[in-house]
């Protein structure tokens, strides 16, 4: 028997069974894929900084090893769980059972699918690519080059492919889509600094801290041309490169141009293994499919059923820090549930302890 299951080693799957370890407790840490790391462990390098990607993931393992409480199942699904009296019976797609005390959903989120956004060429176009497509491409460590094997002289990236966008049902922002664009057309500008590189954006989200800086790098010192517009449609010419029809709509005009690349920025959208965990352990899910926690001021890491818990992104779209931050918090939120045999009390329940305690001293009740 485990203490906890979390299902999904991605980075908050893996944060918070290593501070879950540290604490004393026995995880077993359950991942669909074959390696630890999620979506970030396919990554090149992160901004704002341009850090290492497998760095931080291989850290983030090379932490967790040293518990040596956890036990990492990969290629393994959950296939059903059912409460058992306080605890959960867990069977995984291996044929195995196990059973746990508290369960934590880790599951994080998918990329959108650009094939479902036809205008834009992807999967028609040879050089209609993605945003994830391109960071593999930096990752290889090869030039990026059309699929002529040509360098590309003109690349245009166009923002909130699958974000804020009614015609796809995910009104919600992905937050990351706008520092990764810049982040990425930096880097080519860097690999070529002669070639032309355009971002077509609704508005410009750089929320956090250095994200400005490096919006104003890409205009002042890369020379990145950043264009206020939608696109309207892609079509292929006969020597293969893309035309771009756009409304410039700080300029009230139509804008055409053609390009050798064409970069979608994909945003973030609920994974299916969570609607079906949810189904599973009866957790309500939003109209765009990510986690409902219990409250979302209050008790962020809490679900409505008791002894289930929730951390990063399958609540909804994240940058690395909040989800980190997220999943340190579900460990202590869970330690304190396990800790107390199983009675966990929401933040507001704990405020209000306090403050009738604080009343009945000084003779108020």
């Amino acid at each position: 028997m485990y203490d906890i299951a979390v299902i999904g080693a991605g980075i908050a799957g893996l944060e918070a069974a290593t501070q879950l370890a540290q604490m004393g407790y026995e995880v077993l840490l359950v991942e669909k894929d074959e390696h630890a790391g999620g979506h970030v462990a396919d990554w090149d390098r992160l901004f704002p900084f341009q850090r290492n990607a497998a760095n931080l993931t291989a850290d983030m393992l090379k932490t967790m090893e040293h518990g040596k409480a956890v036990k990492i199942l990969a290629n393994t699904t959950v296939a059903d769980v059912q409460r058992d009296g306080q605890n959960f019976r867990i069977w995984l797609s291996d044929g195995q059972g196990v059973t746990v005390s508290a369960v934590l959903l880790a599951t994080g989120f998918k990329l959108f699918d650009a094939h479902r956004k036809e205008e834009y060429g992807y999967g028609i176009y040879d050089n209609v690519i993605t945003s994830a497509d391109l960071e593999r491409m930096f990752a290889s460590g090869k030039p990026v080059v059309t699929r002529k094997g040509e360098r590309p002289r003109r690349v245009a990236f166009i923002h909130c492919v699958g974000s804020r966008d009614e015609k796809v049902n995910n009104r919600h922002c992905s937050k990351v889509c706008c520092a990764t664009a810049v982040k990425q057309a930096c880097e080519i500008r860097q690999m070529y600094p002669d070639t032309e590189v355009y971002c077509f954006y609704m508005d410009l989200r750089m929320f956090d801290r250095h994200f400005e800086t490096m919006y104003l790098d890409a205009q002042m010192q890369y020379g990145v041309i950043f264009v206020r517009g939608r696109l309207s449609e892609t079509a292929e010419s006969i020597d293969g490169r893309i035309a771009i029809k756009a409304e410039d709509t700080l300029m009230g005009k139509m804008l055409k141009i053609s390009a050798d690349m064409v970069v979608l920025m994909v945003g973030m959208e609920a994974a299916e293994e969570t609607e079906q965990l949810a189904a599973m352990l009866k957790i309500a899910t939003g109209k765009d499919g990510f986690l409902n926690p219990a409250d979302e001021y209050l008790q962020g890491n809490l679900t409505r059923e008791k002894g289930v818990f929730v951390a990063g992104a399958c609540t909804g779209s994240k940058t690395i820090p909040e989800t980190l931050a997220d999943a340190r918090a579900a460990a202590v939120v869970i330690d304190e549930y396990l800790r107390s045999g199983g009675e966990s009390k929401s933040r507001r329940e704990e405020i209000m302890e306090k403050i009738r305690s604080m009343r009945r001293v000084k003779g108020e009740e």
